[in-house]
Order: structure tokens, then C-alpha cells, then sequence
């Protein structure tokens, strides 16, 4: 390998944060979802596993609160364009 090859193969891939308020947003809908499923799922349950439910939607529940904010804060540095 010359030195060219590995100092192309080396180089870190440029921050591509052109999508991350889409990403963000369909893994808000993917978390809706998935609570909404085990919630229909708790109606054949037994305790324990209905309590491992709740537990995991109220989990799920706090990721969503997290992608929101962090929505947030990437459709400011959209509008600002990017700059830190």
C-alpha cells in the first residue's frame, strides 16, 4: 500500500448532520409505536410481564422526551448552519 492509499483510507468521513431532525423524528414515531404495541400486548400478559412493560414503555417514554430535545437542538444548528 503507497502512503497515498493509506492516508486516504485514514481520513475520518465528514459530520453529515444534514438529516439528523428526520432520523430523529422517525425514531420518535418508531419508540410511539413500539409502546403502542406492547400496550396492546399487556392484554395477554401475565403480571410480571405486564409490570416488564410498563416498565420498558416508561424507558421508552423518557427516550422520547430525549429525541424531542435533541430535535430541538438540531434544527437550531440547522437554522444556524451547523456552526459550533
Amino acid at each position: 500500500m503507497t502512503n497515498n492509499q493509506n492516508q486516504y483510507q485514514q481520513q475520518p468521513k465528514p459530520d453529515d448532520r444534514s438529516d439528523n431532525v428526520e432520523k430523529l423524528q422517525d425514531m420518535v414515531q418508531n419508540t410511539i409505536e413500539n409502546i403502542e404495541e406492547a400496550e396492546e400486548s399487556m392484554e395477554f400478559a401475565s403480571g410480571e410481564d405486564k409490570q416488564r412493560i410498563k416498565e420498558k414503555n416508561a424507558r421508552r417514554e423518557q427516550s422520547i422526551e430525549a429525541f424531542r430535545n435533541e430535535i430541538q437542538d438540531e434544527s437550531a444548528a440547522r437554522e444556524n448552519g451547523y456552526r459550533s
